[in-house]
């Protein structure tokens, strides 16, 4: 059915129960499972050496994270492979399943007011929208 996973985790309560279900979704169909995390770049950088700099902070934020993501799938004995980008969440999640040629995308929701919503939508709505693949929400 699926080939290639990806989990997008932020470290979120939503985010650990998408980790969870993408691990079983991933040993069931004997898939890939991949892991993006993303850390959100507040300014823009002006240099090549910035966007490196950027990126290699971002790596060490989720270091704990990504233990234990490892950790918990080889618990189930699937192989996870982590991977840390620096960017906006929507696009660089969207430019990874691009380039990575993922069939599933698995998220966590993170539910906020109707207001926040309708004013400024949610990244899961986002995802959902653009990304181009199949896309699991999980509460």
């Amino acid at each position: 059915m699926y080939k290639k996973l990806l989990i997008a985790n932020d470290g979120s309560d939503g985010a650990r129960k998408a980790l969870a279900a993408a691990i079983q979704l991933a040993k069931r169909f004997r898939t890939q499972l991949h892991m993006l995390s993303v850390e959100e770049v507040p300014r823009f950088p002006t240099t090549l050496d910035e966007i490196v700099e950027e990126q290699e902070e971002a790596g060490r934020l989720f270091d704990k994270l990504i233990a234990q993501a490892i950790s918990q799938a080889k618990k189930d004995g699937v192989r996870i492979d982590a991977h840390v980008a620096a960017g906006h969440a929507v696009p660089t999640i969207v430019e990874f399943i691009e380039r990575g040629g993922f069939d599933l995308l698995v998220i966590g929701y993170m539910g906020h007011s109707a207001l926040y919503n309708r004013l400024i939508g949610s990244t899961t709505d986002r995802l959902v929208e653009l990304a181009p693949c199949n896309v699991l929400v999980v509460k």
